[in-house]
């Protein structure tokens, strides 16, 4: 059977993903972590902040740690810089999460290479603002 193109991968996760946890979202409306996860949540998306230094973020409870989230989260989006990407897919390697997109920028191809080895979909170095308009004008 002939594999599908990652871009349809990442048409199927966006089209069926409802929750995404975002680490490192900033409160500030300057950054992009803010912009980027604004216009996901303005698309039906529900934002969760992950961020140990904020206390919300667009109208949603903020939360220090991934693992701390208590809800089922279907994409993590990491706005780290890339040493500090293994131990978010640690923990959503722990949590079982579906899908880990790292945004531009952010590449860590062993943290990549252990989440795929755990049955996670990796998105590296793209913006999920940028592949939704892409796809869903």
């Amino acid at each position: 059977m002939a594999s599908l193109p990652q871009a349809d991968f990442v048409t199927e996760l966006l089209k069926k993903a409802k929750t995404i946890a975002v680490v490192g979202l900033s409160d500030d409306p300057m950054r992009p972590s803010h912009g980027v996860s604004a216009y996901m949540q303005s698309h039906g998306y529900r934002i969760v902040p992950v961020n140990p230094h904020i206390e919300s973020c667009l109208g949603e409870n903020a939360y220090p740690s991934l693992l701390e989230v208590p809800e089922k989260v279907d994409i993590v989006n990491i706005f780290r810089r890339p040493e500090f990407v293994e131990e978010v897919v640690d923990q959503a390697i722990h949590l079982k999460v579906p899908a880990v997109w790292m945004q531009e920028d952010v590449i860590h191809e062993k943290a990549a290479e252990k989440a795929r080895k755990a049955g996670i979909f990796v998105v590296m170095d793209r913006c999920i603002l940028k592949e939704h308009r892409l796809r869903f004008r």
